[in-house]
């Protein structure tokens, strides 16, 4: 899942600005499970908003209002009255979901609530962490299903760096070496000799290097116009 952390109440004031009528804006997936951006965190955002704006003697009103997905244009559609009758949105999705809100309302100032940080998944009760750089060419299956580019600190990918000792990182000896997890993985499952093979240069054009990414589903296009 897209992992991000909430912006201090003063950026946020800041972003704000002077706008009279905000719409605090939650999304019901990633950031939820994070508790950074669902329909809990917009209605205490908002009530922030309210509180801090009285107390500076300018009183703002803000609303706020949560979609399934900021992502998905379908659910934008549900919000777009609410999204007329305000000077600003302020959205707790993540960019993607601030960069739909202000790409389907183009008339509508749209700024972020959160930062998003990586794609992840929780490892304990309030820990996240990163599983995955997108890259666009997966080579899990070589790996043990272990991500040397999400979890290496050098995203090296021919082995561990001459710092990593007694199986943690030089960058962090909290963070375990992603090639000690890798070797100890394919030890268990008895298949080192994956190690042994020689792989290609990665193909690093599928990743952000190439520019904005997009994926066209042809089959899907026909289906939508039959």
């Amino acid at each position: 899942m897209i992992v991000a952390e909430q912006k201090s109440l003063d950026e946020i004031k800041q972003l704000v600005g002077r706008a009279q009528k905000v719409l605090v804006v939650g999304c019901g997936t990633c950031v939820t499970v994070c508790f950074a951006g669902g329909a809990r965190e917009a209605a205490i955002v908002a009530a922030e908003l309210r509180m801090a704006s009285k107390l500076e003697g300018a009183p703002k009103e803000v609303t706020d209002v949560t979609v399934q997905r900021q992502c998905e244009w379908e659910y934008l559609d549900q919000i777009a009255e609410q999204v007329g009758q305000v000077d600003v949105v302020l959205s707790l999705g993540c960019g993607v979901g601030v960069q739909a809100i202000a790409e389907h309302f183009p008339n509508t100032w749209v700024v972020p609530g959160l930062n998003t940080k990586f794609m992840g998944l929780p490892t304990e009760q309030g820990v996240w962490e990163e599983r995955c750089a997108g890259c666009g060419d997966c080579l899990l299956g070589l790996t043990g299903g272990i991500c040397p580019i999400a979890r290496c600190s050098k995203s090296l990918l021919n082995g561990p760096c001459g710092g990593s000792l007694n199986g943690h990182c030089e960058v962090n000896e909290e963070i375990p070496c992603a090639w000690q997890l890798i070797y100890d993985r394919l030890k268990s499952m008895g298949k080192l000799e994956v190690l042994m093979d020689i792989q290609p240069p990665k193909n690093w054009c599928t990743a952000r290097d190439g520019g904005p990414r997009k994926i066209v589903r042809e089959d899907l296009r026909l289906a939508t116009e039959e």
